[in-house]
């Protein structure tokens, strides 16, 4: 273990990365405040800051669930407490790109569940529609409220060697993740309320009022305070602590499938007075168990006649049934073509290059270069389903080969990206760490973007993998204001 140093730069080492706050063996200028800081405070305070953070964390009850862990499924999720700064200039690209990109994605799916020009023009084939795991033939002809589909995305972002920024996958299912942006962002602000003062870091904390607006804004009856609730599968899932969190913060109900019934064209939600009417469902549950009637018949945790209740216009579902095609990794791979072809534009936030491994010359190349090469699964996230070929054995490559072979529809693959690296802390010093970045949109009668977004921490030494699943932790994430102090 090497001494303790109070000066961050003092054993770190850039190794050829892009890092995110420090360059040529000096803090970025817009970080030239945090390290300032982190160089004047004693590295004693620095560690009790830390320990602090944790200990916040875990009485916040900020946790997430590892199915089938052995030591246990509920855990808290790491936490460093360095930031990540994000200047106002790389801001306001990201900003433009994912605006740009949600719009064209919901012009998609609404294209793709009415007229399907995008395929009948041949932009997209067919075939990779109909066999798209989440494509949801049931919801031709729905028309939800002001048209829109994706009303929260969470985009993975990510920024090679150059810096520059690429997005790496679509999030419009049940994107989650948000509630550790609200929670990181309270415990750094007890630990360095002097810093936001100084840096003018762009507030978070709205984020449930903005989401309440989006909700309140796609009710089917507009007059009145709309009845919204989050409909959440349950305790055990994986995401529960943010359903209740968001619920507790907007103020509204945290139901389960059988608090709602289905009756004369309305969702009702029972109450200890009677039954109440509901408008508008935030639903954090994946479309297969959303509706007993519709979907997969033996799920316990959906609303018998929710769909039919939907398609008749009688509430309102965020998002809405049919956007996981979006998701899809072959998919994602044709968005760049949705945006020229629905906004006439060209990307401003352009895809990691992918090969599809449907096609028979990207699925040769691709099984003969598997030790360069991610390999990913269609429609798997949280990291799992994945081969990261440099890190990966012979045996564990030659597995992949054969499950390409097999389903080359469920494939895709990337070159490796030296994703970029930021300051955690290791023991008594700092090290880098690679990250990535989950802005969230939401689209109601506008496109908002929440200025900042989850920076995921790949923990592990030299690994590239930042789920939290995978052994990940976070950060907060500071946007900075235009005249943020050098």
């Amino acid at each position: 273990m090497i001494a303790k140093a109070t000066n961050p730069l003092a054993y770190y080492e850039e190794a050829g990365f892009f890092d995110e706050m420090i360059a040529g063996g000096a803090m970025r200028p817009h970080a030239a405040v945090i390290g300032r800081t982190l160089e004047e405070t004693p590295w004693d305070t620095l560690a009790r800051h830390q320990q602090s953070a944790e200990r916040m964390m875990r009485d916040l009850g900020a946790t997430f669930t590892v199915y089938g862990n052995a030591e246990g499924t509920e855990k808290i999720l790491p936490f460093d407490m360095v930031p990540r700064l994000v200047t106002a200039e790389d801001w306001a690209l990201i900003e433009r790109g994912l605006i740009q990109r949600v719009e064209a994605l919901n012009l998609f799916l609404q294209d793709i569940y009415g007229p399907q020009r995008i395929v009948k023009d041949g932009k997209i084939p067919e075939d990779v529609i109909r066999t798209a795991a989440h494509y949801r033939q049931l919801c031709h002809g729905v028309k939800p409220p002001l048209g829109v589909w994706c009303h929260i995305t969470g985009t993975d972002l990510i920024r090679d060697e150059k810096g520059q920024f690429f997005v790496l996958e679509d999030n419009m299912r049940c994107p989650s993740g948000v509630s550790y942006v609200l929670e990181n962002r309270r415990v750094m602000k007890r630990i360095f309320p002097e810093l936001f003062r100084a840096l003018g870091v762009r507030p978070v904390e709205d984020y449930p009022d903005r989401l309440l607006d989006t909700l309140q804004a796609i009710a089917p009856r507009p007059h009145g305070k709309p009845g919204v609730v989050v409909l959440t599968p349950g305790s055990l899932n994986s995401a529960y602590f943010e359903h209740a969190l968001l619920a507790r913060s907007m103020g509204v109900p945290l139901v389960e499938g059988p608090d709602l019934v289905a009756y004369k064209d309305r969702i009702l939600l029972r109450t200890t007075s009677g039954f109440e009417p509901v408008d508008v469902i935030y639903r954090r549950i994946d479309d297969d168990f959303l509706d007993p009637q519709s979907f997969r018949s033996d799920s316990a945790l959906g609303v018998p006649g929710l769909m039919e209740v939907y398609r008749k216009g009688g509430v309102a579902l965020a998002n809405a049934p049919g956007t996981g095609v979006a998701d899809d990794k072959v998919v994602y791979a044709f968005v760049p073509d949705m945006i020229r072809y629905y906004l006439d534009q060209d990307a401003i936030l352009p895809n990691v290059p992918t090969y599809l491994c449907w096609r028979e010359q990207d699925r040769a190349f691709v099984v003969e270069n598997l030790e360069r090469l991610v390999v990913k699964s269609a429609n798997e996230a949280g990291g799992y389903g994945m081969l990261i070929g440099p890190h990966a054995n012979a045996t564990e490559r030659e597995e992949f080969r054969r499950k390409i072979e097999a389903k080359p529809r469920n494939y895709i693959a990337q070159p490796v990206i030296n994703l970029s690296r930021a300051p955690i802390i290791v023991d008594d010093h700092f090290e880098g760490r690679h990250v990535d970045l989950r802005p969230y949109v939401l689209y109601g009668k506008s496109i908002r973007v929440l200025p900042g977004g989850l920076t995921r921490v790949a923990l592990r030494k030299g690994s590239l993998v930042v789920n939290s699943s995978q052994g990940g932790g976070s950060k907060d994430t500071w946007v900075l204001a235009e005249d943020a102090p050098c």
